[in-house]
């Protein structure tokens, strides 16, 4: 790997990209980032790929200010690319897909991988997602001797692998990191016989009939039962601006980008738990924290509440909404709207870090497995969809909880009813 991804630095930037012979993807990192620390391997893993057409350098952020400030990089991960010396293509940044990331280099340097021979992968069952309901699925599938293939978009984990800890998962000492949690159930399932497929990225699926088929980029997967467990991202902030100013002010991860806002004023978005935490966490740095909650009350553990409204540091806007960022190059300020008195104010802002939920990885599905209206799939309370021989499990799911521990129990159930169902005992 050290020969074919370059550590370089401002010094060495000329020389590395500007003046490459071949286009460059300019990975900037935090130490500490746990997004970060998910993307590299996405990065270094498609390097091996393309590293024939594409030259790729990491650059860490913290030791290469000048730089950084230079190029208006406010945000980890963040990814450039140069051809002939010049930035092109669109900056990617926080939570960069694989699909994303290909799609950008191909962008770049064309499609130099078609005509590839495609592969062909029987099974009895097969499991799209390998976050904690996909593994834990695959554990319980694997241990019943199915041939179990689990396939995922990026690396294996899922959110809960960029989650920098978890301390409310049962039979923890305390604390665990979410990417050591991951790792575990990974190798669980793979020492009970799952075979693991990432970096696959899907572009569709049939459902119907006794042998699903799901079609990836250089695969088809041909299986006697699939589960749904793609889990769900972040929603991104509902305004128009929010692809222009993200990276450039609007963020998604506190422990990623918060340090780059010392001394400043940030604005946190929600009032869910994870609003809260961030809130408190960004106060390390920031000035002040305004949270922009559009309830009257927090959606937070009381212990979380109780935490943000005793800090000095933060204020809280409630029955309030976002309804416009200003800036030019970075956000400047946000105009928000008070729901219960339609008032209208705009409040001086750094940067902005959004947590207002999730929304399920279900584009795929539409159309083929009934959802809600809000995209998540419907099942029964074996995991089943309408279609026989398909599961959803995890946030992917329509629920009201949506918790680690909640994910892993889906997971086992769907594992044992997708026996039941290969083995005709349903």
């Amino acid at each position: 790997m050290d020969d074919i991804i370059v550590e370089s630095m401002m010094e060495s930037f000329d020389k590395d990209v500007l003046k490459s012979d071949i286009p460059v993807a300019v990975l900037f990192y935090t130490e500490g980032c746990h997004v970060c620390d998910s993307f590299i391997s996405i990065f270094e893993r498609t390097a091996q790929k393309y590293s024939k057409h594409m030259k790729f350098v990491k650059i860490y952020r913290q030791q290469n200010r000048q730089l950084v400030e230079s190029l208006k990089v406010k945000s980890s991960p963040t990814v450039l690319f140069y051809k002939e010396g010049s930035e092109v293509c669109t900056r990617l940044n926080g939570y960069i897909s694989n699909g994303e990331f290909v799609a950008a280099i191909e962008r770049v340097i064309g499609d130099v991988c078609k005509g590839e021979k495609r592969e062909k992968v029987y099974c009895d069952f097969l499991i799209m997602g390998g976050g904690p309901a996909g593994l834990t699925a695959a554990i319980y599938a694997a241990r019943a001797k199915l041939h179990t293939v689990v396939v995922d978009e990026g690396l294996i984990g899922g959110q809960v692998a960029t989650t920098f800890h978890v301390a409310n998962y049962p039979g923890t000492n305390g604390v665990v990191r979410g990417v050591d949690l991951m790792e575990n159930m990974k190798k669980q399932a793979i020492d009970f016989g799952a075979h693991i497929d990432d970096l696959k990225e899907i572009s569709d699926i049939n459902p119907e009939g006794e042998e699903k088929l799901v079609i990836a980029k250089d695969t088809d997967y041909y299986a006697k039962a699939l589960l749904i467990a793609t889990g769900a991202t972040p929603r991104r902030l509902p305004v128009e601006e929010e692809k222009e100013f993200r990276g450039r002010g609007i963020h998604y991860c506190a422990t990623c980008d918060g340090a780059m806002y010392f001394d400043a004023n940030v604005l946190v978005v929600g009032g869910g738990e994870s609003a809260a935490q961030e809130a408190v966490f960004l106060t390390r740095y920031a000035k002040h924290v305004t949270i922009i909650n559009r309830h009257d009350y927090f959606k937070a553990s009381k212990t979380a509440g109780d935490e943000v409204l005793k800090n000095p540091n933060i204020s809280v806007a409630w029955n309030s909404e976002v309804r416009k960022v200003n800036g030019d190059n970075f956000v400047k300020s946000v105009t928000i709207e008070n729901t219960k008195t339609g008032k209208i104010e705009e409040i001086e802002a750094d940067g902005i870090f959004v947590y207002i939920g999730t929304q399920p990885k279900t584009e795929l599905f539409a159309g083929k497995v009934r959802m809600n209206e809000q995209g998540y799939i419907l099942t029964n309370e074996d995991m089943a969809t309408n279609i026989p021989g398909v599961f959803a499990a995890g946030d992917v799911r329509e629920k009201k909880i949506r918790q680690i521990a909640t994910a892993v129990g889906d997971g086992a159930i769907a594992g044992i009813m997708a026996e039941r169902y290969i083995n005709g005992k349903m």
